[in-house]
């Protein structure tokens, strides 16, 4: 596997800083892919793309993202469309700067280096397609998540009203749909109405990646732009289409939207759908309190989506503040025993009379397999099956109790993960929605390809594939968030002392300092974006 290309300046002997740093730069290499498809006999080889990192003063990195022009060099620009458009003509500064980039870490210290950087999303002044050479491809692949048919109307509608693009179509049934299912033209008036339904109108699936097959398809049916919404699975699956539509040498532009309900993709500042699914998962947690509130003792207990995050269900119990106990994923929990679940559970019940408990579909699971002695199983995406700790947790209380005379419960459990993950997105959620549609067609008529889209510190950005799914997001149970939490519900952390310092350590990021003298780590030409003849790219190349 090739190392990074870094565009580099000489570093003085002397510092030991710098050095230390540069080598950390020139060492970074690509996690391995999947291995491709096979297509009939032969093996679909699509060699590692290199990482385009170039680097700035005062220890500044770009991340950026592969250009058409990187593989298919003398390929034309046009002046873009949209300095033509009368909706943009009171815009003062329409076109993002080519030079402007987005700061991955804003918190930093005085000593602190630039850090990462990823290339700010937005309209460029050139484009590398016409309009009317643009065939568009829209897939959604993965579970069900609120907005997905807002980014389908919106893409389909961005292309057409910004643009001018009128053919797109779109991929039935996930991938698999690219070579067993056959296409549905997708225009304004069709999508119209579609962001006000839940689910998708493209239907999804999981698994279905013959790489192979799809860029076959791909290159039959004359498509150019391919937009791929769905989670970490479906960005992965989307890097290697990108990688083999490289090696071909197409000029397709392959592109990412972020989707995933439990909000666990990295990096970016939330994924679309996670305000409706926390918004919903409240009419969940207020029936388990009334219910509870209303009953002897009453318990309700709520389950909430979070396979190895849980967002969904802390910023619930955040918002809700009827909660008496959360748990997730990333915070370990005990049943029996001093300071257990089970004597909290008596002790809340002693007090207020009732409770309320949410934990994530991901929490207590290594805790259920190893009381059920159950091995692991994996579904056609390759995530691990879920034991439903939900029904195990419930169990578990009501054998508690009914070993306590004279302490009858009444337990009510409530599982609102299929509503909600099929509801229409909110008003939040459209808007956010809209713009991740919008940053995406920008980046593909710019000639970008190989990246997903979203916000990063408020601001859209450009990242690549591999940024996104090398690691997963996840809450920090050492963190002033996590720390809200145990205020809100007064439950027990149930952490040990090495479970705080893995956590701590998890979590941690060097702090590498400016280095003396001209304060410069190293140093490249101006970034080129949309570069014309002659230009350098932004790894180096001429």
């Amino acid at each position: 596997m090739e190392a990074a290309t870094v565009v580099a300046a000489p570093i003085p002997a002397a510092d030991a800083a710098a050095k230390a740093l540069e080598k950390k730069l020139l060492d970074l290499e690509l996690p391995p892919f999947p291995a491709p498809a096979k297509k009939a006999a032969a093996k679909v080889v699509a060699a590692a793309p290199k990482k385009k990192l170039a680097g700035g003063a005062g220890g500044y990195v770009l991340e950026d993202v592969p250009h058409l022009t990187d593989y298919l060099p003398n390929l034309p620009s046009f002046p873009n469309p949209l300095q033509n458009h009368p909706a943009y003509s009171v815009v003062k500064q329409y076109f993002v700067n080519a030079d402007d980039t987005v700061a991955k870490k804003i918190v930093v210290h005085k000593g602190s280096a630039r850090g990462t950087h990823f290339r700010r999303a937005g309209p460029r002044q050139r484009v590398f397609f016409q309009p009317d050479e643009v065939s568009a491809a829209i897939v959604t692949c993965g579970g069900l998540c609120p907005g997905l048919n807002t980014v389908i109307r919106e893409l389909v509608c961005g292309l057409h009203d910004m643009y001018g693009v009128t053919s797109v179509v779109g991929i039935e049934g996930g991938y698999r749909g690219f070579y067993a299912r056959n296409t549905v033209e997708l225009t304004p008036r069709s999508v119209n109405g579609i962001h006000k339904r839940g689910g998708t109108v493209l239907g999804t699936s999981r698994g279905g990646q013959d790489t192979g097959k799809i860029v076959d398809s791909i290159q039959d049916r004359g498509i150019n732009q391919v937009y791929i919404i769905g989670g970490d699975g479906t960005q992965k699956g989307a890097a290697t289409i990108h990688a083999e539509v490289q090696r071909r040498g197409l000029k397709c532009a392959v592109v990412g939207v972020p989707k995933t309900i439990d909000n666990d993709i990295a990096v970016i500042d939330r994924s679309f759908g996670f305000d409706t699914a926390v918004e919903e998962a409240q009419r969940a947690i207020n029936a388990a309190h009334v219910e509870a509130e209303s009953a002897e003792n009453g318990v309700g207990v709520v389950k909430l989506m979070g396979r190895n995050s849980g967002f969904i269900a802390m910023y619930a119990t955040l918002a809700s503040r009827d909660v008496d106990l959360c748990l997730i994923p990333e915070s370990p929990f005990y049943l029996e025993g001093k300071g257990g679940l089970l004597e909290f559970a008596e002790k809340r019940l002693r007090e207020n009379g009732h409770m309320v408990i949410v934990v994530a579909e991901g929490a207590g699971q290594d805790v259920i397999a190893r009381s059920m002695r159950l091995a692991d199983a994996h579904d056609a995406s390759g995530n691990k099956v879920l034991l439903d700790v939900g029904l195990w947790l419930c169990a578990k209380i009501k054998d508690h109790f009914k070993k306590k005379a004279n302490f009858p419960i009444t337990l009510k459990y409530i599982d609102p993960t299929y509503m909600i993950r099929a509801v229409p997105s909110n008003a939040s959620d459209n808007v956010y929605c809209s713009l991740l549609a919008h940053s995406a067609i920008h980046g593909a008529m710019a000639g970008y390809t190989g990246f997903t889209v979203a916000p990063v510190n408020g601001r859209h950005a450009y990242i690549p594939f591999y940024r996104i799914t090398e690691k997963q997001n996840k809450v920090v149970i050492t963190d002033r968030m996590w720390a809200r939490v145990l205020c809100s519900t007064n439950q027990p952390c149930f952490l040990s002392t090495e479970d705080v310092e893995k956590a701590g350590q998890d979590d941690e990021e060097p702090i590498v300092p400016l280095v003396e003298g001209e304060n410069s780590l190293v140093k490249a030409p101006p970034l080129l974006a949309n570069a014309g003849d002659g230009a350098a790219l932004c790894n180096g190349a001429a």
